[in-house]
């Protein structure tokens, strides 16, 4: 990349955005000074990391957007890193795949319950669990201890009688049983002590009440309480107590792995090890960590996830040392000064302060290098199972790809032709960003290639994201298709594309999974031979994976559209209902079943329906009803 004239880069804070000669975003930066941080790109190769310099052969243009603040910037930068994923900035996912405890303490009968999500509305909110399925087992064991209801909000105000649970001996039935709220709220304190790490004092309220059940000669109590005792210890019993204040904190460390960099977290609740997390980044060397660091908290965190009161961090990053009307603003001051404004984002987020410090003593640094250790076994394994690595490998791609995109064709004789797209982010399905494509039915045909192309001509005019690998579930016709409007409209090379086809049988050519005939087919653009991968191998079933994604969604698409169809054409034997509301009649309800209950109010708010026809659409419903 040529340097660019400085001058007409603005003097305060704001994120810059590098571009390639597609016009993709391959990296998005903040700074506290967008023109001392962008001159500090153009200084001789030699003081550039890697990966700045591979960034910069293939930035073309670069663009800044102004802020007021800092902060601003710092929440601008992982809103942006999050919408274009660039192919040089780290990138997370966000913090749904996480599990977490709710406790609606805020409630007269409190209810424990899992979530991905916090929301600031008085519940009470423990962990997270990497592992959604220990979530589930010790949710099953508190509820086992403790009687809280599980009915959700709507069913608890319905109930007429206590459900099963309440037989089993496993909620005391407030729903509509005369409860002792009292006797009620202490199990909720159990449970907050229980899931805030306060074992040993639980278990120290428990044992005491025991014995003076005993004394009392309430031997049923004191029995009940006994096995309480004997559960929550088998369910504490590989917890680890790691700090011995009690304190809530989240502890990073980071290591050179020699083919990138790892890095790990530890979640300390109560001075409990509760769970842990790792990252790897490959191609990165560890002159590149204090960025990797600063960028993977201002994404890690965030409004909808739990923040602890300290976060404690591998080494400190140095404060803003850069000397006042230097060009070559020092990246290490920009760092320290976004870790201010990261902290006090996150003590906005959380409701309370937030300290980002480097480890303060002994027993912090072991924890520290404890999360070093988890990371490098952790990225070890990693690479040894990176199917994304393997794919670019295979299908000569640039980098591992990181979004794939997987299009299919359905329809029926050429009537109601849908084309599905469903995304895969880092080896999962996103299905946040799954598309549905309508065709006319004079403008599909029953051409498949005809539909593909201009499918292809439709999601170019979307624009970004753009994919890293697109993969066309068909054959070298259907690869054909596509990467021709590629062609046609100066897109080809902005992302790689691949097919993949059916396995055939050797007789007939047809495609064929029976008897463990797997070996389906890859191919790419301007290679005849399909692509070598062996059946069974872990890249070939993760493509045939995204592919049967596709496959299924396409053809719920289709379904549903065929569906509307014909309801749209029982639809148009009321008065008054013509193609055009019949079709927003079924856009705005799922089914026949959930339009007939509908009242007239909810008939009304559909567009281009007023009371006057929203009654006779009601009438009519309720008529086909009674025939049928």
């Amino acid at each position: 990349m040529e340097r660019i004239d400085l001058t007409a880069i603005p003097l305060t804070p704001g994120i810059y955005l590098f571009k390639d000669a597609g016009g993709r975003v391959v990296y998005v930066g903040k700074a506290k000074v967008l023109r001392k941080r962008l001159a500090s790109y153009f200084r001789p190769d030699e003081t550039l990391t890697p990966k700045t310099r591979a960034m910069l052969r293939m930035a073309r243009t670069v663009d800044t957007i102004s802020t007021t603040t800092e902060k601003e910037a710092l929440l601008l930068e992982a809103s942006l890193i999050k919408k274009h994923r660039p192919r040089y900035n780290i990138v997370l996912r966000d913090d749904k795949q996480y599990v977490l405890f709710k406790l609606t303490t805020q409630q007269e009968w409190p209810r424990l319950t899992l979530t991905r999500k916090v929301v600031r509305d008085g519940a009470t909110y423990f962990g997270p669990y990497t592992s959604a399925q220990a979530a589930r087992d010790t949710w099953k064991a508190v509820h086992g201890l403790f009687r809280l209801r599980r009915c959700s909000d709507k069913a608890f105000r319905n109930r007429v009688r206590p459900c099963l649970y309440h037989y089993m001996g496993h909620c005391f039935g407030p729903c509509c049983l005369p409860v002792d709220n009292a006797l009620y709220r202490e199990q909720v304190s159990r449970v907050e002590m229980l899931l805030k790490g306060r074992s040993s004092e639980l278990l120290d309220l428990l044992h005491g009440q025991m014995l003076d059940a005993s004394e009392a000669m309430a031997f049923e109590q004191a029995a009940v309480l006994r096995d309480q005792i004997a559960a929550i210890r088998r369910t504490v019993e590989k917890q680890a107590a790691v700090l011995h204040n009690a304190r809530d904190a989240d502890v990073i460390g980071m290591a050179d792995t020699g083919k990138g960099v790892a890095l790990g977290v530890l979640f300390i609740r109560g001075g409990i090890l509760l769970d842990t997390r790792n990252f790897f980044w490959s191609g990165l060397s560890f002159e590149e960590a204090p960025e990797v660091l600063l960028s993977f908290l201002a994404q890690f965190y965030g409004p909808q996830s739990v923040i602890p009161p300290r976060i404690v961090l591998p080494w400190a990053l140095e404060s803003d040392a850069a000397e006042p009307g230097r060009e070559d603003a020092d990246a290490s001051g920009e760092q320290g000064a976004g870790l201010v404004a990261l902290a006090e984002s996150l003590a906005d987020m959380r409701g309370g302060t937030v300290r980002i410090v480097s480890p303060g003593n002994d027993t912090e640094n072991r924890l520290v290098t404890m999360a070093q250790t988890n990371a490098v076994e952790a990225a070890r394994t990693a690479r040894e199972q990176d199917v994304a690595a393997i794919l670019a490998a295979r299908l000569d791609l640039q980098a591992p790809p990181v979004r794939i995109e997987a299009v299919d064709v359905s329809h029926t004789s050429g009537r109601d032709t849908r084309v599905g797209m469903v995304v895969f982010m880092d080896g999962k399905p996103a299905k946040e960003h799954y598309r549905t494509y309508a065709f006319a039915d004079e403008e599909a045909g029953g051409d498949d290639y005809a539909v593909l192309a201009r499918w292809m001509e439709r999601r170019l005019e979307s624009g970004p994201p753009w994919p890293d690998l697109l993969l066309v579930d068909g054959g070298r016709g259907q690869l054909g298709a596509v990467c021709s409007v590629l062609r046609e409209q100066g897109a080809e090379g902005l992302f790689a594309v691949a097919s993949i086809a059916k396995a055939r049988t050797e007789e007939g050519g047809r495609p064929d999974r029976r008897k463990g005939n797997v070996a389906d087919a890859i191919f790419l653009p301007g290679r005849s031979n399909p692509v070598s991968m062996r059946p069974g191998s872990s890249e070939l079933l993760f493509l045939q994976l995204v592919r049967d994604s596709v496959h299924d969604y396409s053809i719920r698409r289709h379904r549903k559209a065929r569906a509307g169809t014909a309801l749209a054409a029982e639809l148009q034997r009321i008065e008054g209902v013509g193609p055009a509301l019949a079709k927003a009649l079924w856009t705005h309800f799922s089914s026949l079943r959930e339009m007939a209950d509908a009242s007239e109010e909810q008939l009304a708010a559909v567009p281009g329906v007023g009371r006057a026809k929203a009654q006779r659409i009601r009438a009519g419903l309720a008529a086909m009803r009674t025939q049928k």
